[in-house]
């Protein structure tokens, strides 16, 4: 079921794209925007507070709904540990609304905190931000997977599934940045950047 899941969002995927202006993100270098929103358990999660504990890695995943997302989440909770042992706190931004977030916590048991981005703001700063076209919502819609319900007043805008490493001076480190929403990098990579 899981490999015809993972199959019917490729296919559902594979233009994403093409109607759309792709998204650029932010570079190594770059000053990584501040922003403040509220976690799964209703606490206002700041970057600047978080990053005077040390660096930040920055996760942006599309939703409860993607199998690709869960995965990658997961895979940093079961390594949590190792990466707060170097210093470092995990953030995850997603256009869904809370309870949908709830729905994430579920699937992956993580946490970390996760943020709804009110309004895309988030997404907005960091450039990562792009819009499915009328076609496409609909073929999510039809395999059940409706972006309006799911992201609210958010639309059915997504993140492209970036990672960045900021450090405490605020600059983005590492960035991880593949608008192909099926590659993701590994936790190996991110602790290599730490």
């Amino acid at each position: 079921m899981k490999k015809l899941f993972y199959l019917l969002i490729v296919l559902i995927n594979v233009n994403s794209f093409d109607a759309q202006t792709s998204p650029t993100g932010l570079f190594v270098n770059d000053v990584a925007p501040d922003f403040s929103a509220i976690n799964q358990s209703g606490k206002s999660i700041n970057l600047k507070e978080q990053l005077k504990t040390g660096n930040v890695v920055l996760i942006f995943y599309r939703g409860e709904w993607c199998g690709y997302c869960n995965k990658q989440l997961k895979n940093l909770e079961d390594s949590l540990a190792q990466i707060t042992k170097k210093g470092a706190t995990v953030l995850a931004i997603t256009p869904e609304k809370t309870e949908n977030v709830t729905k994430t916590i579920e699937k992956t048991k993580v946490t970390f905190s996760i943020l709804s981005d009110d309004n895309l703001k988030i997404m907005n700063a960091y450039k990562v931000t792009f819009s499915l076209d009328e076609k496409t919502t609909k073929k999510y819609k039809g395999y059940g997977i409706d972006l309006i319900e799911s992201n609210g007043k958010n639309g059915n805008n997504l993140p492209v599934p970036a990672v960045y490493i900021i450090n405490k001076e605020g600059k983005i480190i590492y960035r991880y940045f593949d608008e192909k929403y099926s590659n993701r990098v590994s936790v190996n990579e991110i602790l290599s950047h730490l």
